[in-house]
């Protein structure tokens, strides 16, 4: 199912002129309303006028997320707060949070885009959808719920957390769409199997999963284990929220809705823009958005684009998977290192649980990393040196990958901490050595 073909399957030279247009608008909003885009503009010496391609994005002035706290919490609104409806911010736990603003129109996009990223997942007005994304200031609860009630879903809004409770609900409402984080969907699975619940008393068909990145091994997983089909979805609070982005059934990268965010990909150390299939840090400008539309904002996630026709009959830009963001990329001993990387290869690892930490020490000038993971109940009642095979060979594996020796520290089942949010993956403790 295709929610707004009209759109989503335009001529991309159609889109194209939209996409201009829109983009002239918006640039002559925030020039008029927002000071601080009127000084960057000044100083780029660019105009809306000036503005007559999409080539012509790469002479915006960049936004970045050190900017939106500079100017919180409404110095970047293009409205006043009081023609606002509703306020977001972002997870953050350090700081002032990223403040992001709804007018009434802004709602009504930001629903559309999330029906559009339900039916990417298979959903139709027929589904009962269990959404267990965090409610509140967090954009993915209320963003998931508005896009499924407009796609005419049941929709249950239980939140995260009381996992059994969850259970529960799944089996007697007949959930068939599960929304949540793609960590929390495996701590679903080991709550069932530890509650000796049987998942094949709940018939989901379809998840879409989001809010941290994640690798095939874990989409693997998550199949295997609860029976559906899984969809990666994209989006961020600075740019509405959910929404942005959401895989089809193709599974061939996220269609970029860019009739509302236009993307791009640029070099994160030159910031000159990319040509398309090129991996560097994507970037987003808001084209239709009335309250706070940002220019070119800086992701900080790694992706490439492809702008080949999809098989589904979509004709927008497809992002890859996100493997990894430039802010929590590891550098071990000159070496790059994406917790995404280290994923991949535990999830291969048929006796170790897919949870795990990466915990980061120093020692006189170098940096140490060492990767902890759970094994399996069975394995854990095993001797000691069959464990230690376990761990040799974990260490090998991900010294092939990385290109670095790592240390491996096999843990007891349950002992690294369950988010129903966005899962914890390092903690750098070389502040404290």
């Amino acid at each position: 199912m295709i929610w707004d073909p009209f759109y989503e399957c335009m001529d991309p030279e159609e889109r194209a002129q939209l996409q201009v247009r829109r983009l002239r608008e918006t640039v002559a909003r925030v020039k008029a309303n927002v000071p601080w885009y009127r000084e960057r503009l000044r100083e780029k010496c660019i105009a809306p006028e000036d503005i007559t391609s999409l080539d012509d994005l790469r002479h915006l002035p960049f936004t970045t997320k050190v900017d939106l706290r500079d100017n919180y919490p409404f110095g970047l609104f293009a409205i006043p707060p009081e023609e606002c409806v509703r306020i977001h911010a972002s997870s953050g736990t350090t700081g002032k949070p990223v403040i992001a603003g709804y007018a009434r129109e802004d709602i009504g996009i930001w629903a559309e885009t999330i029906a559009r990223t339900i039916a990417c997942g298979g959903g139709t007005s027929h589904d009962v959808l269990h959404n267990a994304y965090g409610y509140g200031l967090f954009t993915g609860g209320l963003g998931l719920h508005y896009g499924g009630e407009l796609m005419g879903c049941l929709v249950v809004p239980v939140s995260g957390g009381n996992t059994e409770r969850q259970l529960m609900l799944m089996e007697d409402l007949g959930s068939s769409i599960l929304c949540c984080t793609p960590s929390y969907a495996l701590t679903i699975v080991d709550e069932a199997d530890e509650l000796g619940f049987d998942l094949s008393r709940i018939n989901l068909k379809s998840g879409l999963f989001g809010a941290e990145p994640w690798s095939e091994g874990a989409r693997e997983s998550i199949e295997e284990r609860l029976g559906l089909s899984a969809h990666d979805i994209y989006g961020l609070t600075e740019i509405i929220g959910p929404g942005v982005a959401a895989e089809c059934g193709a599974k061939a990268g996220l269609h970029v809705f860019d009739d509302h965010f236009i993307p791009e990909i640029i070099d994160p150390e030159t910031e000159e823009s990319l040509p398309p299939g090129e991996k560097g840090e994507l970037v987003f400008t808001c084209i239709s958005k009335r309250a706070f539309p940002v220019l070119r904002f800086r992701t900080r996630d790694i992706t490439k684009l492809d702008y080949e026709v999809c098989e589904c009959g979509r004709t927008q830009p497809r992002m890859e998977r996100i493997t990894g963001r430039t802010d929590d990329m590891l550098i071990i001993r000159g070496v790059n290192v994406f917790p995404s990387q280290i994923e991949e290869v535990l999830l291969k690892i048929e006796e170790v649980e897919p949870h795990y930490q990466l915990v980061l020490t120093r020692e006189g000038r170098l940096d140490n990393l060492e990767v902890q993971v759970e094994v399996s109940p069975a394995m854990f009642s095993d001797e000691v040196r069959k464990l230690e095979a376990i761990e040799e060979k974990i260490r090998e594996r991900l010294s092939s990958a990385l290109n670095i020796r790592v240390d491996v520290k096999l843990v007891e089942p349950k002992t690294i901490e369950r988010f129903a949010g966005k899962a914890k993956r390092v903690v750098d403790m070389r502040e404290e050595a």
